[in-house]
């Protein structure tokens, strides 16, 4: 199932369809979108991911990286809950 993400990019709200089936994150998703090759910066977060202890300085590099590149807020949208028997449209 697909979802929304929100995000900021150069100042501007952004909304994109997202599924893990295509993407591995939110971030590969909306660099994707706006045209940017993330080659160097998954190899470098492979690196960080070795050395560190902890998912902190991953999520902290990726964050860091991301606005360097522009982005801002970087969100899932909330899922809307529908009650038993109600389509989808």
């Amino acid at each position: 199932m697909s979802r929304t993400i929100i995000y900021t990019y150069k100042q501007e709200e952004k909304t994109i369809t997202f599924s893990y089936s295509q993407y591995r994150t939110i971030h590969e998703a909306v660099a994707a979108a706006e045209g940017i090759d993330l080659t160097a910066f998954l190899k470098m977060e492979q690196q960080v991911e070795a050395v560190s202890s902890g998912s902190k300085a991953v999520r902290d590099y990726r964050d860091n990286h991301f606005k360097k590149l522009g982005f801002g807020k970087i969100t899932l949208a909330k899922k809307e809950n529908r009650g038993v028997g109600k389509k989808y449209d």
